[in-house]
């Protein structure tokens, strides 16, 4: 069992890096590592800060990463268990695109229709009180506050072969799937394609709806702690997340059904392989209580994370 695995892992003696990011990197694939560590690390970090979080705006920060694993291999699985993202800066920016978004016309395909307006809300944040506050100008409720619930929209390793994609992009080795999963309290498998995994996360929001449908949610800067260990010897095909509720599967295409399709064929085979189920008793079991979520629609991949009940798991 995962679980269990983590269990004994914990055992191990944990070594604490702290690591203060200078580069931002722009896309996902094998590069020169900017850090080093040893299975079982608790890494204190935070994403990158730019000036896109700014009252002036700017260009979106990149990636931290990549981080090599020490020890991993391509037969393995890397652990990141998500300790604490927390918002470190008093603004975050959230905007809207005339050929991006959910409900926008998309910039591969020539519309009928005029875009939609660009426009850009920033958000103040408290920090403390876990709340976010912006105006509405055009609204009759000229003010709306809500509460924080923060999140990285990225946690990834390197893409297969030589292949590398933009921040933008979700996919098997996980990159941009905009999950509000993706929050402390949760523990994210990630495949592994190159040895040492060449970890990168990054895409703070202090909330985001699911979908993402606006296509940005709060962006900001985060404070981050996370561990990051390994699974050795057990192989997975996409992103598995796990929190005291849920066994999690994210699948990430386009259209959005083959998202759907690739995240309850992996649930399925994981309810297989760790928990003793007949894969058509499994899919059978799934019609019954699967719950499901769209972490986003407005990626050059969607994404969408399949659920099973961990109350229904055999003890």
């Amino acid at each position: 069992m995962l679980l269990a695995a983590l269990l004994a892992s914990s055992l191990l003696v944990q070594d604490t890096v702290r690591f203060t990011p200078t580069i931002q990197q722009p896309t996902f694939e094998v590069r020169e590592p900017v850090l080093r560590v040893k299975p079982n690390t608790v890494l204190i970090s935070n994403t990158n800060f730019g000036p896109y979080y700014t009252e002036q705006d700017g260009p979106f920060p990149g990636e931290v990463g990549p981080i090599y694993v020490e020890g991993a291999t391509t037969g393995d699985m890397l652990v990141v268990e998500i300790i604490r993202v927390h918002p470190n800066y008093k603004y975050a920016a959230a905007k809207l695109y005339p050929d991006f978004g959910g409900l926008a016309a998309d910039n591969r395909v020539r519309m009928l229709n005029d875009p939609n307006p660009a426009a850009r809300y920033l958000w103040e944040l408290d920090t403390v009180a876990m709340t976010g506050t912006t105006t509405l100008p055009n609204s009759r409720l000229r003010q709306v506050t809500v509460d924080l619930r923060p999140m990285l929209g990225r946690v990834a390793v390197a893409p297969r072969g030589a292949e590398a994609f933009s921040g933008l992009w979700p996919g098997a080795y996980g990159g941009n799937m905009d999950a509000p999963e993706v929050r402390a309290g949760t523990t994210v498998y990630l495949p592994i394609f190159h040895d040492g995994a060449y970890f990168y996360f990054g895409d703070g929001h202090a909330r985001q709806g699911q979908g993402e449908v606006a296509g940005t949610g709060l962006e900001t800067s985060m404070d981050v702690v996370l561990r990051l260990d390994l699974i050795k010897g057990k192989a997975i095909d996409w992103p598995r997340l796990e929190d005291k509720d849920y066994i999690m599967v994210a699948g990430s295409a386009r259209p959005l059904i083959d998202a759907f399709r690739l995240a309850h064929v992996e649930l399925i085979e994981w309810l297989e392989q760790e928990y003793g189920f007949d894969r058509w008793d499994a899919y059978a079991l799934l019609g019954q209580v699967a719950e499901s979520s769209v972490a986003n629609i407005v990626d050059p991949n969607y994404t969408v994370v399949a659920k099973f009940p961990k109350r229904f798991l055999p003890r």
